[in-house]
């Protein structure tokens, strides 16, 4: 193992705490599900952090990353909606987008070949709000009631920032297909 191999390592790690982290949320523990939240959610500043810092990117954790962001968050959404603590209309937006996010960038990738995908503003902010509604739920159930005015405004914030991703990201890829496939 070389010293840049840790962020893979840490994203690595990350992974693996999706399945303590589910296991709390539906044993109902959900001060610890918090804890474990938390701790990916450094683990990711942190593998980051070291990428970025000491030029230890690499292709393995370009895809790693972002697959262990979104596994945590879906299956935390999904366990959340098993447990009635999130509508099943959100559960399954937040699940469909990144079904269609997936599958729009393998049929690209099938069709057209390899592309850089950078992850857009409205995306970015659609993951810090799922990161918050998350928090904000398991906190509720684990240390003490959270407002539910709040709730419902992250819900709804979730809901907005989840379907105009989504949108995005099909408009932005069938434009580009669009061009390519019909070059002069």
């Amino acid at each position: 193992m070389r010293a840049r191999d840790i962020p893979n390592l840490i994203t690595v790690f990350r992974i693996f705490l999706v399945i303590p982290v589910v296991q709390a949320m539906l044993a109902e523990r959900f001060g610890l599900a918090l804890l474990l939240f938390i701790v990916a959610g450094v683990s990711d500043a942190v593998d980051g952090f070291l990428a970025k810092y000491f030029h230890w990117q690499s292709q393995l954790g370009s895809l790693l990353d972002p697959v262990a962001d979104k596994l945590l968050l879906v299956s935390c959404f999904v366990a959340a909606g098993v447990m009635s603590l999130l509508p099943p209309s959100l559960v399954a937006a937040v699940v469909l987008r990144d079904l269609l996010i997936v599958s729009g960038a393998s049929a690209y990738y099938l069709l057209l070949g390899p592309f850089e995908g950078e992850p857009l503003l409205i995306s970015k902010l659609n993951t810090l709000v799922q990161l918050v509604l998350i928090v904000a739920v398991l906190a509720d159930r684990g240390i003490g009631a959270i407002p539910a005015e709040l709730l419902t405004a992250l819900m709804g914030a979730t809901l907005i920032t989840t379907v105009l991703s989504g949108v995005m990201y099909v408009y932005l890829w069938g434009r580009s297909y669009w061009r390519e496939t019909h070059r002069s």
